[in-house]
């Protein structure tokens, strides 16, 4: 029978671990479940996903970014994932630069994934599994007090029992982690057995280190973006590269990083710093929330997603960062610290940050303001690290050194371009047959296609014999007087074309004495150079001149021509 909790009706009061050990072949954690609850017919779901509470989206909390102007972050963003390795090397400032600007919403979840590397360590694990991880991580972890890195599959985690006590422990937080949000609002639905498997799979992936209360939130993050197999590796990116030892035993390194925010409060705001110092206000006490879900569950969720953005870029310097901005905000004015007389106040006062002071723009702008490097992280990590060696000696807890940012975890763990390939969401058949497989030669031996271009580039072109003028110019230049006019196998003339046109005269009516003196023709009333005035003319053959009978075809076709010519002059 169903249940009333919270003032609705649960779907279903099963446990998650019966449901999502008979689910489950479906990957996504997209998906609404707030349809069971029947809210999507009483109350509005804004852009993120949240039907309430205190995250949900406002416009006093956020800034809009123009159609067009997320249009082009989109393509620029494309550009940078395509080419990823290139551009965190030698463009790095231009990724910080746009990361602070946001990502665009549809593109958050693939770039947080190659911003924490989350994607070259899962395309590093894909389908690799060595048999006995866990059983060997345990002994590692016995024998050496660490783990030895191995490759391991989500898929073969996800399809182990897990530990009853720590699946205990994380069924008893699902419901807590983000109840307004429409991924979340129902007990057993395709978030929470999304987050259930992701949870159990780290507690496996870490016997050692185990299930903290204040990852669930991240790992929810993280699923509202991307798929779970995706969440789990950066969750794992997030708790070894960003955050290490965070969620182990004893908290020491939220406790370091604690006196860490302390000290640089004393140099940001010396303020601040004399008045938690007067009410002796332990930074755990005010700080732990923020850090170990990274502000998740603080500030306004337009606000969570751009300072996500900026940290999962440049590091753990960022939260320091937030954090400052938020003290120096609540206790940064006189008039302020008059109404915080003890720590109770002071605490309260924390609790209940003006949403002013959490808005998206006011926030980014005055985070990116903070003189905190990672220099100065790193140097204040050291001063606190040996004092809390003198007063409490040595840390229980061996972490990993802290990576600062998306550049110092690829230059420690370099991938390759196939780490880097983006994989595509939708596959198409295409309707054209798969191209034939090209046999593979031996070594020194050439395909036939290369034989026949070389076979048919050895033949030698067909010679063009050339044809000489039978008519040549004064300015032509003098052929060879041995070779022949023309090619004898050629026929001289076509035999059906005639031989002139029967209009024209044979010759001049007029006869001219052969031994007159015939005007030469002038050109620009000049005579032709070379030529006398009262030289004789040349002889013109006529059809009577018995020469005819003695020459050629070729020499008659020639002289008839000619004299056809010399006609047509003394005509006209």
């Amino acid at each position: 029978m169903a249940k009333i909790e919270n003032g609705r009706k649960s779907a279903d009061s099963r446990s998650i671990r019966t449901i999502s050990s008979s689910h489950m072949d479906d990957e996504s954690s997209l998906g609404s479940d707030s349809e069971i609850n029947g809210f999507t017919n009483d109350r509005h779901t804004d852009k993120y996903g949240f039907i309430g509470g205190a995250q949900q989206y406002s416009e006093e909390s956020a800034q809009d970014v123009p159609p067009e102007v997320l249009r082009q972050r989109e393509v620029k963003w494309l550009d940078m994932l395509s080419n990823w390795d290139k551009w965190m090397v030698k463009r790095h400032k231009k990724v910080r630069l746009r990361c602070q600007k946001g990502i665009p919403p549809s593109l958050r979840g693939r770039a947080w994934l190659y911003l924490s590397g989350g994607k070259v360590k899962r395309e590093q694990n894909r389908g690799k599994f060595e048999v006995g991880y866990v059983l060997s991580c345990s002994v590692c972890f016995l024998l050496c007090g660490s783990v030895v890195d191995s490759l391991v599959l989500f898929q073969e985690l996800d399809s182990q029992a897990g530990d009853p006590k720590e699946l205990d422990v994380i069924e008893k937080d699902l419901h807590r982690q983000f109840p307004f949000h429409e991924m979340f609002v129902s007990r057993g639905g395709h978030g929470q057995q999304d987050l259930f498997r992701v949870l159990k799979a780290y507690t496996l992936y870490r016997p050692e280190e185990g299930y903290c209360q204040a990852q669930a939130p991240i790992a929810a993050v993280l699923l509202m973006h991307m798929p779970a197999e995706d969440a789990f590796w950066g969750l794992v990116q997030i708790c070894e590269k960003y955050l290490p030892g965070y969620y182990s035993a004893g908290l020491e390194a939220i406790q370091l990083d604690g006196e860490i925010l302390y000290a640089l409060t004393r140099r940001v705001s010396p303020l601040v710093y004399r008045h938690l110092e007067k009410h002796k206000m332990e930074p755990i006490l005010y700080m732990t929330e923020w850090f170990m879900c990274a502000f998740s569950r603080t500030l306004p969720w337009a606000s969570v997603l751009r300072v996500w953005d900026m940290f999962l870029c440049d590091g753990v310097k960022i939260i320091f960062r937030v954090g400052l901005v938020l003290l120096k905000c609540m206790l940064g004015t006189r008039e302020k610290l008059k109404a915080c007389q003890g720590q109770y106040e002071t605490m309260e006062l924390l609790r209940a940050i003006e949403p002013r002071y959490m808005q998206e723009g006011f926030l980014v702008r005055e985070v990116l303001e903070v003189p905190v490097s990672e220099r100065d992280v790193e140097r204040e990590h050291h001063v606190q690290l040996k004092r809390w060696r003198k007063n409490r000696g040595e840390l229980h807890c061996k972490s990993p050194p802290r990576m600062h940012g998306a550049r110092a975890i690829m230059a420690s763990e370099p991938p390759s371009r196939q780490d880097l390939r983006q994989n595509p969401t939708i596959i198409v058949e295409s309707p054209l047959p798969p191209p034939q497989p090209t046999p593979q030669l031996k070594k020194g031996e050439k395909s036939k296609e290369e034989k026949s271009k070389k076979k048919g580039s050895m033949k030698k072109a067909p010679t063009v014999m050339e044809i000489p003028n039978p008519y040549p110019l004064a300015g032509d230049p003098q052929r060879d007087p041995q070779l022949p006019l023309r090619d004898p196998q050629l026929p001289l003339r076509d035999p059906q074309l005639p031989l002139r046109d029967p209009q024209l005269p044979l010759r001049d009516p007029v006869p001219t004495l052969r031994n007159s003196t015939v005007q030469q023709p002038l050109v620009n009333d000049t005579p032709l150079p070379n030529t006398p005035e009262d030289s004789p003319p040349p002889h013109q053959p006529t059809l009577n001149d018995q020469s005819l009978l003695t020459v050629s075809p070729l020499q008659k076709s020639t002289q008839s021509l000619s004299s056809i010519e010399a006609d047509q002059d003394t005509y006209l």
